[in-house]
């Protein structure tokens, strides 16, 4: 396929990634604030759960969607998936993405666990964010004229 076709795809792909990193910043900071807040058994404002979780939802739903603009414009420019390492970087956050998510569900005082498991992936999604990255600036460079 024509690549300049492909140039508005690559422009929803970097704000969404832009906003992606954005996304992972707040939740990280409100993530904190929650366990600072838990753990001095302070009381945290009643909307902080929820616009935590809100934005995890966001987040979730930006990474779901560089899934799909990163399959449709690779398999759309080069006829087939795995030109690179962005592939297993992507497919790697995404799965840490979506385990994070899944673990958000069931925290709960009765599940320690599942704090344990989100915590541990969101550290994970940090690293995972780092490596996509970097891969991904390798992709760009392809595409760059």
């Amino acid at each position: 396929m024509n690549l300049p076709s492909f140039l508005w795809l690559w422009r929803i792909a970097a704000w969404s990634m832009g906003l992606s990193l954005v996304a992972y910043v707040l939740l990280a900071i409100m993530g904190v604030w929650m366990f600072r807040a838990r753990t001095s058994r302070q009381d945290q404002p009643d909307w902080l759960p929820f616009l935590h979780y809100i934005i995890g939802i966001c987040m979730v739903s930006l990474v779901l969607l560089l899934l799909l603009i990163g399959i449709i414009g690779t398999y759309g420019h080069f006829g087939s998936l795995g030109h690179s390492p962005h592939l297993w970087a992507g497919l790697t956050t995404v799965i840490l993405v979506l385990l994070s998510a899944g673990s958000a569900t069931q925290i709960h005082v009765r599940q320690p666990w599942a704090r344990r498991i989100h915590i541990g992936a969101n550290i994970a999604i940090f690293f995972a964010f780092a490596w996509v990255s970097l891969t991904g600036w390798s992709v760009v460079q392809k595409y760059l004229p």
